[in-house]
């Protein structure tokens, strides 16, 4: 039978501050049960005070020391008298067994004649003579702080090497957090785990190329580029290409975070990034991957306040050293990727630290096929679950999202005690992440819910009737998370988006309200979504894009980032009026033209309203039903190439 090999999950973890309460303990429990102890500063008395005491017999036992001291033990009785009041109880509140007095000796031997006088007449029990030994007394006064000390260089011999907890680097606060990933064990992702992302993969596997033979290069006089930047959408894959490129290359791969450099100490991430580099050396040919990258590498100066970003400046001024400086980094490639490239620094960006950007996009239809087969491969499955089906309708998903989708997915069928995830799983899945939960229990009354329905059944009539408007997949009247109803569309994956198209879509937004005016003569708040979105499309239109004939060819878009920290806008108040207009105008006009389509086919829109009050979800089908087959719908096709 094999070994299990598996570490103890329930093994409990040290933890240095135990020590400190063992040793409290155990000085608590050895002032308890010392019985033989003393713990009682004895007082020092007068030698007239110890005749006293003697002549009235309350001394029960005097031990010389050295003949220049005595230790004086009262009697029970005379413990009980209060002018020994004080040293009655010990500092434990216990019956103190003494020495009770100390009294200093002149001549030794008249006091040794008085005390052998006392035991004759039999007012002292008895008395002896000992040598003064005080080593004992030093040891157990000071047992307690020896323990303490040790306790702590203990821990902090500990801490200095790396253990301790959270606290555990308090010596070690300069050195590089990166995790080493060791190329013979730890890094198992290759190119053939990386669905999709084909552009980005043919930019990175020089690079690759470049570790496993650098003499192919060399040997020409070429170099490597020292950095490459993976800018994209979140999700979409920028991390596991560089574990990919990590796995590939075979060599050593140091991941860490951009935030990792920054501490509350000053001079913390400038010595981190030194650490980190020297780690690589060492260990070259390497990777050097720091994720989101812009957390460090924001632009210098861009900030209002002064002051507060000091320490992150310092750290990327090493940062920007140690990729280009006077030093040479051999063998040492530094990736990096980020999401808001807009915000770096241009001497990051420039050519001799971050060569290439490389861009990693959503991915297209073919690249979602692809990755679907990569999530769909541990999922138990229906025999000939078609991906191009779910290719096409999940259109603007990452990679992350895919992901969310095949798990989710599998979810709801051990929900429903299927053996098997099916197609409709997936939908459902892809409505709980587009839409949000279903909220079944939701109070909707009847009136409300003929408002949703005409609501609803707007976005519909007019989005079929128009050509640009996105196909009709499903409509539904059943509250998804804060919506009351939704309605889902298959989009056309455009590269270039005209006019009319976009004022399609604005009109098959507006379709909703439209319908309200139309069947109540009244609206609602129902449209909020709505117009919000219609109201940034338009003024992309007029602002961004150009495509408004009165504004002109202008664009006031800042692709550089520089705009969010001005407080000024890049036209003036003439201008803004005009741009207030045509955004009204563009709207409006809109609006106009879906209460005229309604208006038209308002009889096929009540009878839309009434299947879809009934049913609470309509398909395609029923639409066909009602209005005919949609004379521009395109097909997509997916390319295959042999």
């Amino acid at each position: 039978m094999a070994k299990d090999n598996k570490p103890n999950q329930n093994k409990i973890k040290f933890n240095p501050f135990w020590i400190y309460g063992g040793v409290l303990a155990l000085i608590i429990l050895w002032n308890i049960f010392s019985k033989g102890v003393n713990y009682s500063e004895p007082i020092k008395i007068s030698s007239a005070k110890f005749n006293t005491l003697l002549d009235k017999g309350e001394v029960q036992k005097v031990i010389v020391f050295d003949k220049t001291q005595a230790e004086v033990y009262l009697t029970s009785e005379a413990l009980k008298d209060a002018t020994n009041k004080k040293v009655e109880k010990d500092v434990f509140d216990r019956p103190n067994k003494g020495p009770h007095y100390i009294v200093e000796i002149g001549n030794d031997q008249v006091f040794q004649t008085k005390i052998e006088k006392a035991q004759t007449e039999g007012r002292l029990k008895d008395y002896s003579f000992a040598p003064k030994n005080d080593i004992l007394e030093y040891i157990l006064s000071a047992l307690p702080f020896i323990v303490l000390i040790g306790v702590w260089i203990y821990v902090m011999r500990r801490m200095s090497s790396g253990g301790g907890g959270a606290g555990g680097q308090i010596f070690n606060i300069g050195k590089s957090k990166a995790k080493l990933f060791d190329e013979k064990t730890d890094i198992k992702v290759t190119f053939k785990d990386v669905a999709g992302l084909e552009g980005a993969k043919e930019e990175v596997q020089e690079i690759v190329e470049f570790l496993k033979h650098p003499e192919k290069y060399t040997n020409l006089g070429g170099k490597i580029p020292k950095g490459a930047l993976l800018v994209g959408p979140p999700g979409t894959g920028k991390t596991l290409l560089a574990k990919a490129v990590a796995g590939e290359a075979q060599v050593p791969f140091f991941s860490l975070s951009g935030s990792d450099f920054v501490e509350m100490f000053v001079g913390v991430g400038a010595s981190r990034v030194r650490d980190l580099f020297k780690q690589a050396k060492d260990k070259a040919p390497a990777i050097i991957f720091i994720d989101e990258i812009d957390a460090v590498g924001r632009a210098r100066g861009k900030s209002n306040m002064s002051g507060g970003n000091d320490e992150r400046e310092n750290t990327l001024n090493q940062l920007l050293t140690e990729m280009d400086g006077f030093g040479t980094n051999s063998n040492v490639i530094v990736l990096a990727a980020t999401n808001r490239a807009d915000v770096l620094d241009k001497a990051l960006m420039r050519a001799g630290r971050f060569d290439r950007q490389i861009y990693v996009d959503l991915p297209d239809i073919r690249e979602r096929k692809e990755i679907f087969e990569v999530h769909l491969a541990p999922l138990k499955k229906v025999e000939g679950l078609d991906t191009d089906f779910l290719a096409k309708q999940t259109p603007g998903f990452s990679g992350a999202d895919i992901a969310n989708v095949c798990n989710e997915a599998a979810l709801i069928a051990a929900r429903n005690n299927k053996q098997a995830v099916d197609k409709q799983d997936f939908l459902d899945a892809v409505d709980r992440i587009v839409g949000g939960l279903e909220k079944k229990n939701k109070i909707v009354t009847p009136d409300e819910k003929k408002a949703i329905a005409i609501h609803e059944a707007g976005h519909a009539t007019v989005s079929w009737i128009l050509e640009h408007a996105a196909p009709l997949v499903k409509v539904t009247i059943v509250p998804r998370g804060q919506s009351l109803g939704a309605a889902w569309y298959l989009p056309e994956e455009r590269l270039i988006v005209r006019p009319d198209q976009m004022l399609d879509e604005m009109c098959a937004t507006m379709g909703g309200r439209a319908a309200e005016k139309v069947v109540f003569d009244t609206i609602s708040t129902g449209a909020l979504s709505d117009l919000e979105k219609v109201t940034k499309q338009a003024r992309a239109m007029v602002t961004v894009y150009g495509l408004n004939d009165k504004i002109g060819n202008i664009t006031y878009y800042d692709s550089s980032g520089q705009s969010e920290y001005s407080f000024s806008k890049p036209y003036s108040e003439d201008t803004a009026m005009i741009i207030d207009q045509e955004i009204s105008i563009l709207i409006e006009s809109q609006y106009q033209r879906a209460i005229q389509i309604l208006t038209e086919n308002k009889d096929k829109l009540n009878q839309l309203a009434t299947i879809l009050i009934e049913k609470e979800v309509i398909f395609k089908d029923d639409l066909e039903a009602i209005f005919g087959k949609r004379e521009f719908d395109k097909n997509l096709q997916i390319e295959t190439s042999l």
